[in-house]
């Protein structure tokens, strides 16, 4: 849970550099915040996900 959550905060962190980027109209910054947001943000959602289907991390293929 510890991870999705560090995950979840990197990617408001990247949402935060995006509107801030684009106020700057440096859109090469804007390029790669937006791509970090939806890294960082499906993989959090991806894990808050598994954490309450499975009741652990990742699933161990058992």
């Amino acid at each position: 849970m510890f991870l999705s959550i560090i995950l979840l905060i990197v990617a408001l962190i990247s949402a935060v550099a995006i509107i801030r980027e684009v106020r700057r109209k440096n859109f090469f910054a804007v390029g790669f915040a937006g791509i970090s947001f939806v890294v960082f943000g499906w993989f959090s959602i991806a894990t808050i996900i598994s954490i309450l289907t499975t009741g652990g991390g990742a699933p161990t293929g058992h």
